[in-house]
């Protein structure tokens, strides 16, 4: 199945725990791309002691997901894309919406 993750938090643990459903369902052979929006560009920013929010999202992509991250909200932001979390766009949001069998969003 292909599970597309659409993000808007920046709240550590609704992220973390985004990224811990995407690292697990990767671990069970679905496919899973997330896209970042909205306040859930900050998500390289929220780790927390209690939520490792950097480590889960590295964990996702290596078991295999994709992370898009809006660049009109960075821009917003005066934020730029890192590696982890590269530069999109709404084409490619519009394209894992189509593309995904179910579509869960935080």
């Amino acid at each position: 199945m292909k599970i597309g993750i659409v993000i808007y938090s920046n709240d550590p643990e609704t992220v973390w725990n985004a990224f811990r459903f995407g690292a697990f369902s990767l671990k069970q052979g679905e496919s899973v791309r997330v896209f970042l929006v909205g306040r859930g560009v900050d998500a390289e920013g929220l780790d927390t002691e209690q939520f490792a929010v950097v480590s889960m999202m590295q964990a996702f992509t290596e078991a295999g997901g994709e992370i898009f991250t809006c660049g009109t909200c960075l821009k917003t932001r005066s934020k730029d894309g890192t590696k982890l979390c590269p530069v999109s766009n709404m084409r490619t949001m519009l394209d894992i919406v189509q593309e995904s069998d179910k579509v869960l969003t935080f």
